[in-house]
């Protein structure tokens, strides 16, 4: 079976399979030096850039900003759910997300 992930709302959710399932506004404390010096970044997710698949994990990437520090750009890839038997499930973004380099 098929899971479709799109983007929708000019960049405001993410949805799966036509339901919406993750937002922007929300803070996400992201572990990431490409993104900004922070330790660990305080980032208000402000939209969404593209969506990916990694074998079964959900990834995105967004634009935001560290409350932090200030900065504002795009994360690298960070995973937010999991495809298990056909099926999205999130991943507690209230923890701590390390962003992968897509290199």
């Amino acid at each position: 079976m098929t899971v479709r992930l799109r983007i929708l709302d000019d960049g405001a959710w993410l949805s799966v399979n036509d339901t919406r399932r993750v937002s922007v506004s929300e803070l996400w404390r992201l572990h990431s030096r490409e993104f900004c010096d922070c330790d660990l970044a305080d980032l208000v997710v402000e939209n969404f850039q593209a969506v990916g698949v990694d074998g079964a994990t959900v990834e995105v990437r967004v634009y935001g900003q560290c409350i932090a520090c200030g900065t504002k750009s795009t994360t690298e890839w960070i995973p937010v759910g999991r495809i298990i038997d056909d099926e999205f499930t999130d991943l507690e973004r209230e923890s701590v997300l390390n962003a992968q380099s897509g290199e």
